[in-house]
C-alpha cells in the first residue's frame, strides 16, 4: 500500500473514459470543476458539460431535468454541499421519483484539512443513507473508484458516491471490479473482524497486520456501498469471528457504523466497537493531524480491537 491516488483524480479521467463510450453522459458542477475534477470533462465534451455556478440546488434540479431526457447526469460538488445545501431537491427531484441521477460528492470527511469544520461533511452518508431509493457508495482508493463510477454509470437510478480530497493508499488492483450492495473480505481472521469503508479500510489492514505480530487474528471486510449493506457478509463475519470493530472517516451515528450495528442486532448481536467521528464537527488541521485527533489511524482501531476483545 505504498502508492497512493486521489480518488478524485480517478473520478476526473473516468469520466473522460466514460464520455468517450457513451454520448449520453452528460456533467455538472458548481464552479468547483477544478477540484471536483470534472474540468477534464470539460475540456473534451464541452458541449456536455453544464456549470451552475454556486447554486447547489439549481445544479441537482438541472440534473434530474436531463435524466428526464434520458440523459445520465453526473453532478459533482464538496460533500458538505452536495448532501447538505441541495438536500431538499435531491429529495424531491431526484430521489422520490428515482431518477437516474448520479452525485458525486468530492472533498467528503476530515481529511478536507484545513478548510476546517464547515467544510468538513461527517454526516453525508448518514444523511443520503436515509433516503428512499438511495444508492450510497464509498470507495476506498483509487482503482476502486474508478470501478464505482462506471457501475454507478451502469446502475439505473439514483447514486451518491462519496470521494476524498488528499491521496490515498491502493488497496484494490487496477484491474478490480465493484459490484453494488456487495463486499470485499481483504483478509481472513478468525478473533474478530474489521468492517471499514473509504479510505479507513487501509488503517483496518494495517491495524491487521499489527494485531498479528500479537497473535491476534483480525478478519478484514470492506463496504464500497453503505446502501444497500452487504448484510449477509456482515452477519457471516459476526458468527464466524464473534466481534465486530467499523472503521469510518464520518460521524458513528448513521453512517458505516450505524448500518452495522442495525444490520447486527436485528440478524446476529456481537459486541461492536465503532471508530468514527464521537458526534462532533471536525476543524482545521493537516488531515494527518486531524485523522490522529479523532481516533483515524491503525493505532486507534488496534485499541478498539483490544477492547472489543475483552467484551467478546
Amino acid at each position: 500500500m505504498s502508492e497512493k491516488i486521489a480518488t478524485r483524480d480517478v473520478y476526473g479521467q473516468t469520466l473522460v473514459e466514460l464520455g468517450r463510450e457513451n454520448n449520453k453522459i452528460v456533467v455538472l458542477d458548481a464552479d468547483l470543476s477544478g477540484s471536483t475534477k470534472t474540468k477534464l470533462f470539460s475540456k473534451e465534451f464541452p458541449e456536455r458539460f453544464f456549470n451552475a455556478g454556486i447554486a447547489e440546488a439549481n445544479m441537482t434540479g438541472m440534473a434530474a431535468g436531463l435524466a428526464a431526457g434520458g440523459m445520465i447526469p453526473f453532478a459533482s460538488t464538496f460533500a458538505v454541499f452536495a448532501a447538505g445545501r441541495a438536500f431538499e431537491q435531491i429529495r424531491q427531484s431526484i430521489a422520490y421519483p428515482g431518477m437516474n441521477v448520479k452525485i458525486v460528492a468530492t472533498h467528503g470527511g476530515i481529511t478536507v484539512g484545513e478548510d476546517g469544520g464547515s467544510h468538513q461533511s461527517v454526516e453525508d452518508l448518514a444523511i443520503m443513507r436515509s433516503l428512499p431509493k438511495m444508492t450510497v457508495l464509498c470507495p476506498a482508493d483509487g482503482p476502486e473508484t474508478g470501478a464505482a463510477i462506471r457501475a454507478a454509470a451502469a446502475y439505473e437510478g439514483p447514486v451518491y458516491v462519496r470521494l476524498g480530497r488528499g491521496k490515498v493508499p491502493v488497496v484494490f488492483d487496477q484491474d478490480c471490479d465493484f459490484t453494488i450492495g456487495k463486499g470485499v473480505t481483504l483478509r481472513d481472521g478468525s478473533d474478530l473482524t474489521f468492517i471499514g469503508t473509504g479510505l479507513m479500510t487501509a488503517e483496518a489492514l494495517k491495524a491487521a497486520e499489527i494485531l498479528a505480530e500479537e497473535n491476534i487474528s483480525a478478519r478484514v471486510v470492506h463496504i464500497g456501498t453503505i446502501k444497500p449493506l452487504d448484510i449477509d457478509l456482515v452477519l457471516k463475519a459476526a458468527r464466524e469471528t464473534g466481534a465486530v470493530v467499523t472503521a469510518e472517516e464520518h460521524s458513528v451515528i448513521g453512517g458505516l457504523g450505524g448500518a452495522v450495528c442495525e444490520a447486527l442486532a436485528e440478524g446476529f448481536p456481537v459486541p461492536v466497537e465503532r471508530v468514527g467521528l464521537r458526534d462532533e464537527f471536525g476543524q482545521s488541521g493537516t488531515a494527518d493531524e486531524l485523522l490522529s485527533h479523532y481516533g483515524l489511524t491503525a493505532a486507534h482501531l488496534v485499541e478498539a480491537a483490544e477492547r472489543i476483545l475483552a467484551r467478546k
